[in-house]
């Protein structure tokens, strides 16, 4: 995705676009159309392939025949039809589908939209506007590789937290003491409790001691606080035939949630087997209270191609952890980053919020902002902005984090001791 500072590295378009053909794909998920374009915006040729194997034959051979290397434009920055033009030797420019729609108006009276048409618009757009973009570079196997992990994972946590939120309110219907006994309802000694009473009903401690214990429970309350917990809870007014109901729809979700939490355990053991082949994982996790899958959430999104990102700022609004800044006349405004890479920004938010736990000069960053008046997630996006510009250092030279050549840091040490 291309961020506000590209404009600002023109050599890498330069030393690139060595050639006067120029080609643009509006992809789909069964078909793509492609237009080639020369030099003064005349079309050489329009094509529509299939997302297949015969398709995308057709497609190296259409291409081949206007030379190697072409420079060519698409609205997503990765997918098969991306990876094929990669492996083929051809530059591909990732463009945002916000400029794409905004240059419409440009080319037509309407705002109707056809596939054709706008594989020329991202043709004559590379054309004419090329200097804005760079080309994507071909990352390694094994970040890919780290990446379909990661994103699995993140897909399969959000899919726990939804179906977690569905059991809490179902039982808040017909058993709310059955919610609020365990620390997390879709924890498997809470998913085990459901399954074995589903529907309410009166417990001694005796029976909650025998069920923990059968069950292996690893928290610190006793079966008393436990019982207590349950007994505090609001009554259940439910009637049988409709809290029977409630039950079964309870049970399913349990059946559910139980394998998903197995399954996203067992990605934690992949994405860490993962991370032990990449030599900068070992510099991301030098940060403080960095982690295995938040640094891996990282790394996925950063790749290890330390020349995808020409300075900070360039990585700050790619991660979305800078504002925009809109400045006309007398007005200015500030407001919230939305085009960005929003599962960088989720996990270097998570990074920089975790740090402040463990480091002085992040605690101290994010305290400064809220007595300002900023809000957490404000305050957590300052200090993410600032780890931010230390982790682009430590990415692009392979280095570890040291807090005694970090000088902000030192002077918060500095100042605290004395």
């Amino acid at each position: 995705m291309p961020s506000d500072t590209d404009s600002l590295n023109p050599n890498r378009w330069r030393l690139s676009m060595t050639r006067s053909v120029f080609v643009g794909l509006d992809w789909a998920y069964r078909s793509h159309a492609v237009c080639v374009i020369d030099a003064q915006g005349s079309v050489l040729k329009h094509l529509t392939i299939s997302h297949d194997a015969q398709g995308l034959g057709e497609l190296r051979h259409a291409l081949a025949a206007f030379g190697k290397a072409l420079p060519i434009a698409i609205e997503r920055p990765s997918g098969l039809i991306v990876d094929a033009l990669v492996e083929a030797g051809h530059q591909v420019f990732a463009i945002h589908p916000n400029p794409v729609k905004a240059s419409r108006p440009r080319y037509r009276s309407t705002n109707a939209k056809s596939d054709a048409g706008d594989a020329f618009m991202l043709a004559d757009l590379l054309r004419t506007d090329g200097h804005r973009w760079h080309a994507l570079q071909p990352q390694s196997a094994a970040i890919r590789g780290l990446r379909a992990l990661v994103r699995t994972r993140d897909d399969l946590v959000t899919t726990r937290v939804r179906l977690a939120n569905q059991l809490t309110a179902l039982l808040d219907a017909y058993w709310p003491g059955a919610a609020c006994i365990f620390a997390a309802v879709d924890s498997p000694i809470a998913l085990a409790f459901i399954e074995q009473w589903p529907t309410a009903r009166k417990l001694t401690a005796r029976q909650i001691a025998a069920f923990c214990k059968r069950h292996g429970y690893s928290g610190r309350r006793s079966a008393g606080v436990l019982l207590e917990r349950l007994q505090a809870a609001a009554p259940s007014l439910c009637e049988p035939t409709l809290a029977q109901a409630h039950a079964t729809a309870a049970l399913a979700l349990v059946a559910v949630l139980k394998p998903l939490s197995v399954q996203i355990k067992a990605l934690d053991a992949h994405i860490a087997q993962a991370m032990t082949a990449l030599p900068q994982a070992i510099s991301v996790m030098s940060l403080p209270r960095a982690g295995c899958i938040c640094a891996a959430q990282i790394l996925a999104e950063l790749g290890d191609v330390p020349e995808r990102f020409a300075s900070a700022q360039q990585l700050c609004s790619e991660a979305g952890v800078v504002p925009v800044t809109y400045e006309s006349g007398k007005s200015r405004a500030v407001t919230f980053r939305w085009a960005c890479n929003h599962r960088l920004r989720r996990a270097i938010t998570c990074l920089a919020d975790n740090s402040r736990h463990a480091s002085p000069w992040a605690a101290s960053v994010y305290n400064a902002a809220r007595k300002r008046g900023c809000d957490h997630p404000h305050a957590v996006r300052i200090l993410a902005r600032a780890w931010t510009r230390v982790l682009w250092r430590i990415w692009t030279n392979g280095t570890l984090y040291d807090p005694a050549i970090h000088s902000s840091a030192c002077r918060i040490e500095i100042s605290q001791e004395g």
